[in-house]
């Protein structure tokens, strides 16, 4: 099994040397250097198909430097990473908690529908 990943262009057989994304939300098409893993919906292309890449009508076409990576991300890639996972994770805000008892009205399955009963002044 090769390592080389090839052109996605159909019968194209040259190294891939540049991925290809698309920013739905922001209608813009961003073509940087080759990822380091196979994504979904993301494509790899040559270094000829890339230099011909045009974007859909109304889109922007952002072209990231290629630039050489190394081939194992650094501690600092690593950690920076880890630490953006984690914030993500912290929830917004403080948690707030149900105030009051809810009331079982329905059940269907392993679900509980409840109501929240209004807290006594």
């Amino acid at each position: 099994m090769s390592t080389v990943r090839l052109c996605s262009r159909t019968a194209c057989k040259a190294p891939a040397v540049f991925t290809l994304t698309y920013v739905y939300r922001d209608s813009t098409a961003v073509l940087g250097p080759l990822a380091a893993y196979v994504e979904p919906h993301c494509y790899d292309l040559c270094a000829d198909h890339a230099d011909r890449l045009t974007a859909p009508m109304g889109w922007e076409l952002l072209r990231l430097p290629a630039e050489e990576a190394p081939e194992q991300p650094s501690t600092d890639d690593l950690e920076a990473l880890a630490d953006a996972v984690r914030e993500a994770a912290r929830p917004a805000g403080p948690a707030v908690e149900p105030v009051g008892q809810g009331t079982e009205v329905g059940r269907r399955g392993h679900l509980r529908v409840l109501r929240s009963d209004q807290p006594r002044q």
